[in-house]
Parts: structure tokens; C-alpha cells; sequence
């Protein structure tokens, strides 16, 4: 199993300066060669505390580039939904000229209501919209001259600058959350997946389906799956519960309030998300804990929700770890980055040594 630095701001101006978060962050981004972390991960959303501070992945990845040099540099991920394909095409491959050939793209439907609302695009457009941009995306960055006709964008004989690092293009993700016909057409596609085991879904059937799809469509393997959880490490489960709790807590109710317009609202293209910002509302620390979408505690105890979780949902590459969530300070998320370093992650090298080579080999 592979781990990775995620991060996903939960903080506004009255907790964290936009200066001072990205400071700690990519100083904690400076232990990841030392400490054999293999990505650097961040978001994009817009407007509120919940994720707003990264409106933009490539940014912050750019820097993230020049404080290590092997880890991948992953968005977790870029909505199409609110980007020109042009345009971000040519980021993406001048972020995998920047890392020397190191990014990795995932790409997102976004499901934050007041983010389309604020963009004037309706949510029922949202799967239309992603599938026409993720395909603009990929033909741009294989072809040298790229022509498609599309409902919400098209251009003709157009060559994006600068040309991909990686060959015909970095590899792709997809960012799923509790949609079965996500994970089914990122494993038809080819496409490695990204989820969440939180708001109720189902992940080993989901994983199963994923991993089903892919294998109906003849692809070699049997698909990458990363998921994402919230890391916290310290001598002693007390200890880690004390210094993670509310910080915790903090982050859950700011993503039940970025949600909660789901339970007056509804949409073809987010089927039930009115009962996950339910679900939502009522996250604690001790509820993701339990549920294995925390690993919240001493490094044995840690060790064992990971190998725990693994085994329940049937098995997956790579953990992408929030280890610096909502306003927990620097020091105690270093303290815990070192920990789980020094003391959790050996426990998993052999797995980790397994599957390092896939993003060179990979189709999608």
C-alpha cells in the first residue's frame, strides 16, 4: 500500500491566513522524500472554508513540485465543469513539465451546490459536462493537432502547449463519492478511481463494481483505487483523540454545511445526495472512527484500521492522508506526519514496493 499527503483546506481567514496555510502545507510537503511519502494531493472548490482556498490544484502542485522530486503530484481533482478544456489542458501539461513528468490528473463532477450556482451551470448538466471535458482534456493532451465538437465547448486543429512530459499523456483518475455509474465508467475507461469512504457508500460494492468493469473491458490488472481519510498519530489513543477532536469535528460540520442544500434540492445527475447530507450532518470524529474513514490513534491502533478497512472493502492501492485538517496546528500535524512514518508506514513497504510502478504502465 502506498500513502500520500493530501490536502484539503477547511479554513477561512478568521482560523488561517491563505499565506499561513500554504506555508505549513508545503513545509510539511518537505518530509515527503525524506519519509517515503509517494504523492502530494490537493482539491479544487471555490468560495467557502470548506476546500475554498484551492480554487486552483495546478498552483499549488507547481510548488509542491519544487520541494520534492519523487513524489506524484496529484489532483484530487480538477472539476471540468467550471474550466475551459483549453485551458486546462495546457496547465496540466505545463504542471507535468514543472515536476518533471511527476503529475498524475484526477478530475471531479464537483457537488457543492452554491459553487454551480455561483457559476450560473446547472447541476443537472453536471455529468454531461464532465464527460465532454474530461474527452476535450484527453484528446488535447494526446493529439498535437486536436480537433472536437462538443455540446458546451469545441475547437478545431488546435495544438496545446506545452506538450506532455509523459507519454501520450499523464495518468487519469476519477473522483467518486457514492454513484455506482462513476465507478462503473471509470473502470470501463480505463481510468484509475478515486473515493471517500464516508456519507454512507458502500465501498466494497462500489470497489467491486470498479474493479468488475475493468476487467469486462479487457484491461490488463485490475484497476487502481486511492481513497482518502483523515490521519491522526500519536503515542497514545488518548493523546490523539485530544489533539484531533475538535479540529475533526470542525472539518465534518463545515462539509454537512457545504452539503445541506442537497436536503431542499435534487438532481438526475446526484441521485440520493439528499440523504448523504443527512448522513453528513450527523459525522463526529468517533463515527468516521468507527467506520474507518478516520484512522485516529496510537501507531498499533492505526495499523490496525488500516489493515482492518483493507480488508473490508476488499483490498486498495493507495491512501491519500488528510494530515493537516480544518485549524490543527503545524506542529501537531508534523508530530503525527513522523510518527505514522517512522512507525505505521514500514508496516505496509512490502505492499507499497508492489505497486509503484503503475503510474508509467498504466492505460487510462
Amino acid at each position: 500500500m502506498e500513502f500520500g499527503m493530501q490536502f484539503f483546506p477547511c479554513v477561512g481567514p478568521d482560523q488561517k491566513s491563505g499565506a499561513q496555510y500554504f506555508d505549513e502545507c508545503l513545509r510539511l510537503v518537505d518530509y515527503a522524500d525524506r519519509c517515503g511519502w509517494a504523492h502530494v494531493r490537493t482539491v479544487e472548490h471555490y468560495f467557502r472554508p470548506y476546500g475554498g482556498y484551492t480554487p486552483n490544484p495546478v498552483v499549488f502542485l507547481s510548488a509542491a513540485a519544487q520541494r520534492t522530486k519523487k513524489a506524484r503530484l496529484v489532483t484530487g481533482a480538477v472539476l471540468p465543469v467550471f474550466n475551459n478544456p483549453l485551458k486546462l489542458a495546457g496547465e496540466i501539461g505545463m504542471l507535468d513539465a514543472i515536476s518533471g513528468g511527476r503529475l498524475e490528473v484526477g478530475f471531479a463532477r464537483a457537488f457543492l451546490p452554491y459553487e454551480f450556482a455561483n457559476f450560473k451551470v446547472s447541476v443537472n448538466e453536471s455529468r454531461e459536462r464532465f464527460t465532454e471535458g474530461m474527452e476535450q482534456v484527453r484528446v488535447l493532451l494526446e493529439q498535437d493537432t486536436a480537433s472536437h465538437a462538443g455540446k458546451f465547448h469545441s475547437f478545431k486543429n488546435v495544438t496545446s502547449l506545452p506538450r506532455p512530459t509523459q507519454k501520450p499523456r499523464p495518468p487519469f483518475w476519477v473522483a467518486a463519492i457514492a454513484t455506482p455509474e462513476s465507478f462503473v465508467t471509470a473502470g470501463k475507461a480505463g481510468h484509475a478511481i478515486m473515493g471517500i469512504p464516508m456519507a454512507g457508500g458502500k465501498m466494497k460494492e462500489l470497489l467491486g463494481l470498479y474493479r468488475d468493469a475493468w476487467k469486462q473491458a479487457g484491461h490488463p490488472g485490475k484497476g487502481r483505487v486511492m481513497l482518502a481519510f483523515h490521519m491522526y498519530c500519536a503515542e497514545t489513543r488518548q493523546k490523539a483523540f485530544e489533539v484531533a477532536r475538535d479540529p475533526l469535528n470542525r472539518y465534518l460540520k463545515a462539509i454537512a454545511s457545504a452539503t445541506a442544500d442537497w436536503g431542499t434540492m435534487s438532481s438526475k445527475d446526484y441521485p440520493g445526495y439528499d440523504k448523504i447530507a443527512e448522513i453528513l450532518a450527523k459525522e463526529t470524529i468517533d463515527t468516521q472512527v468507527k467506520g474507518g474513514g478516520a484512522w485516529i490513534g496510537s501507531p498499533d491502533e492505526i495499523a490496525d484500521q488500516v489493515a482492518r478497512y483493507n480488508d473490508e472493502v476488499g483490498g486498495f492501492e493507495c491512501a491519500s492522508l488528510q494530515v493537516n485538517f480544518n485549524d490543527l496546528s503545524y506542529d501537531a500535524a508534523e508530530r503525527s506526519l513522523r510518527l505514522f512514518s517512522e512507525t505505521v508506514m514500514p508496516r505496509f513497504a512490502g505492499r507499497s514496493a508492489e505497486t509503484r510502478g503503475f503510474p508509467a504502465r498504466i492505460a487510462g
